[in-house]
């Protein structure tokens, strides 16, 4: 996709909800809606759904039809246009932009210090990558939802191994254009279950097939995928090389077990992006983003395909299966 291409895509003007918005604030924006970027590093077919979350938060956050618009831009899954379009939308001087992943949030920060960012990133530790001085009061232009990585570490790991209990070794799937604190988390994790580990990066689509021809190559038992905008784009492609290849395997995206793949335990990611337009429409209406707490996800799905485990030749104990938020047979 060419950047001249991205610049002539039209706005998604977004529809509102009625709010009783400050009147110091209305007073200054009678005549021209807030701008909202939204900058998203995955393929564009899953641009829409996340898209109409954020709207919704921002209707929840108290802004009407005629006071916001959003500017989306995505980079189709090619990480080279995500500078150049951070710059975009920087130059079009958007009020605020929401930047899902580390590495939106990363583009963005490199562009601007002033134009408030408010990230969905479920990669990495916002304090580790220098996005924040601190949770609670994260003092600069950046604050939004993160992810508490190394708790999702020990329960993939715990669920593969009650799963399969004679499990050694797990491939792990990375998207190197992704922090790399999440690797680390699993490789702690793995440590205290006594995993050997099995690191593939990949960057880009056509590089998921060979990596799941590696994984069974180096007689990997099972395959933990971690989140990134290129697995959460994927989940149909890699549901169906897991089961070609018959590997357990589990990962935040819940539509992953639903399109076949083994299991899942995460957040509801529209529900995030909707948390994330909420805050959007926060900052929007006044709060500074540099004393406004960085949130985490509260609501968590564990998702199992048990028609998946009987291909496979599993069987899953009782006990997990009891654990599970919704179970596909």
């Amino acid at each position: 996709m060419q950047f001249a291409q991205l610049k002539r895509r039209d706005f998604i003007t977004l529809l509102g909800g009625a709010a009783t918005w400050p009147l110091s604030v209305r007073a200054q924006r009678l005549e021209k809606a807030f701008q909202v970027g939204v900058l998203y590093p995955g393929v564009q077919a899953a641009m829409p759904s996340r898209v109409a979350s954020i709207q919704s938060g921002l209707r929840a956050g108290g802004l009407r039809t005629e006071q916001f618009e959003i500017v989306p831009r995505t980079t189709d899954g090619n990480p080279a246009m995500l500078a150049p379009i951070a710059a975009d939308l920087v130059a079009r001087k958007v009020d605020l932009i929401c930047a899902q992943s580390s590495a939106a949030v990363r583009a963005v920060r490199a562009v601007t210090g002033s134009i408030p960012i408010v990230a969905l990133d479920l990669e990495s530790s916002p304090i580790d990558e220098g996005f924040i001085a601190n949770s609670a009061r994260p003092g600069g232009n950046v604050t939004g939802v993160f992810l508490d990585f190394p708790d999702f570490s020990k329960k993939w790991l715990e669920a593969l191994k009650e799963a399969v209990p004679q499990l050694t070794t797990v491939a792990v799937l990375w998207d190197s254009a992704v922090s790399p604190y999440q690797v680390k988390s699993v490789e702690t994790a793995a440590q205290a279950h006594g995993f050997t580990l099995v690191l593939l990066e990949v960057r880009r689509p056509s590089e998921l097939e060979p990596a799941f021809q590696s994984i069974v190559e180096k007689s990997a038992g099972a395959v933990v995928m971690l989140p990134s905008p290129l697995i959460g784009s994927s989940v149909k492609l890699l549901a169906n090389l897991a089961l070609k290849q018959r590997l357990p395997a589990v990962t935040l995206f819940a539509e992953f077990a639903r399109e076949g793949g083994l299991m899942t335990y995460g957040p509801n990611l529209l529900g995030e992006a909707r948390h994330q337009g909420i805050i959007a429409a926060k900052i929007l209406l006044g709060a500074d983003p540099g004393v406004t707490p960085i949130e985490t996800p509260s609501k968590f799905e564990f998702v199992l395909n048990l028609k998946t485990a009987n291909a496979l030749g599993l069987t899953i104990p009782a006990i997990v299966l009891l654990r599970a938020d919704e179970v596909i047979e």
